[in-house]
């Protein structure tokens, strides 16, 4: 087979399909590789273990693209507040989104939630074609067209090929695009559990030694957590029994809604970060976790990853206006001068955080404390927290604007 488009997106997951679907619907012919197309329904009533915190100029991105409304009908929970402290003191801070005049801070949404509405969409736009099962093992660069070279010798060709293939990219492999990585040593353990006293429409956030617990919201009276730890402790959380598991939760929440139970099953992932040194190269672009992976203490690791799509967007629509070729590096490296600073940035932010909070130095303890505390009743620096949560500070691409 030898198919030729516009654009080849490698990676169909949250990204990616975001990426695709806005490059659609903007008249671009789209090759999308992705092993399967994802379920767009589901029986029952559980509850996918991983989600995504959006924050507002995502929810737009997405409304923008017409998969907000879907979302909304499958689940997606607003939460109004957000309460971080640390596990012993007096610091703390709270953040409420009456505060700075918005109906909520952001929404908690089951990752599959989010890549079954943006497939919806893919399924009927006609100028985006799925190809499945394919397994590529060269890129090549002739010309103005990036060829990608199949198991099979399939042949792909486009002017622009674009890496959403996740941490473990094969595209930014396969290009020569290195990355660092590192470990944070720790885990993440993940599951959906009830509370007893509901969840206050607020995502709570309690740092200790080994890592911060995250509890976001779902519904009513569920939440879904995320609690950083030791290796050890994470397989030790997940091979406990339910009642122990409950109780240790519980006990680390500080019973902030009352007694916490798990519902279904629970998972622990180790947690990395990754840095590209370089996006782009001629004809081949990085976005989303091929890019950049960060510490989940702020669920900000989407919500980038849906910029970078969004922005990259923006400079292929202008790129065309102006007769250039979307796969040229110069007009790639705008892209890249857009994203990789503010991608650095949060990233620097979420491991300065790590090392403040995940430890046990009696004077780093006294610091944030005092810090958490000043943060609480000085309105500036208050004011600064919830622009990371509401998704702003940062150059806001177009499909992150309300139409």
């Amino acid at each position: 087979m030898n198919d030729s488009s516009d654009i080849i997106i490698v990676g169909g997951g949250m990204v990616g399909a975001c990426m695709a679907l806005a490059a659609a619907r903007e008249g671009f012919q789209v090759t999308l590789l992705e092993p399967r197309q994802p379920s767009l329904e589901w029986t029952g009533d559980d509850f996918d273990i991983r989600v995504s915190a959006l924050t507002r100029t995502s929810e737009t991105i997405l409304r923008n693209l017409d998969v907000w409304h879907s979302m909304q009908q499958r689940r997606a929970t607003a939460y109004e507040n957000m309460h971080v402290w640390d596990r012993k003191g007096f610091g703390e801070v709270h953040f409420a989104a009456e505060d700075v005049g918005a109906p909520n801070l952001g929404h908690i949404v089951e990752n599959r939630v989010i890549v079954a509405s943006l497939w919806e969409q893919i399924t009927h736009q006609a100028n985006i074609k799925h190809v499945a099962d394919v397994e590529i093992v060269s890129i090549e660069r002739e010309g103005d067209q990036t060829k990608l070279i199949a198991s099979n010798d399939d042949v792909l060709s486009a002017s622009l090929v674009i890496g959403a293939d996740g941490a473990r990219s094969s595209v930014r492999e396969l290009v020569g695009l290195t990355a660092s990585t590192s470990s944070y040593d720790q885990e993440g353990v993940v599951c959906t559990v009830k509370a007893e006293q509901g969840n206050a429409s607020t995502a709570w956030q309690r740092f200790m030694p080994t890592g911060p617990l995250a509890l976001l919201p779902m519904n009513e009276e569920y939440f879904s957590i995320v609690w950083s730890t030791s290796p050890e402790q994470a397989q030790s959380l997940v091979n406990a029994s339910e009642e122990s598991f409950n109780l240790e939760l519980t006990q680390a929440s500080e019973a902030v809604c009352g007694k916490l139970s798990v519902v279904g099953e629970r998972a622990a992932f180790p947690l990395r970060k990754l840095k590209a040194e370089r996006y782009v190269l001629d004809g081949v672009a990085l976005i989303g976790d091929a890019a950049h992976v960060i510490h989940p203490l702020a669920g900000q690791g989407v919500n980038l990853g849906f910029l970078d799509a969004a922005m990259l967007m923006d400079v292929l629509i202008e790129a065309r206006a102006h007769r250039e070729s979307i796969g040229a590096m110069g007009v790639l490296r705008r892209y890249e001068r857009a994203r990789k600073g503010h991608n650095l940035a949060v990233q620097s932010a979420m491991d300065g955080f790590k090392h403040l909070f995940s430890n046990n130095n009696p004077a780093l303890s006294l610091i944030r404390n005092l810090g958490l505390g000043v943060a609480h009743h000085v309105s500036p620096l208050r004011r600064q927290f919830e622009r990371v949560a509401l998704g702003e500070g940062v150059a806001v691409p177009s499909l992150g604007k309300r139409l």
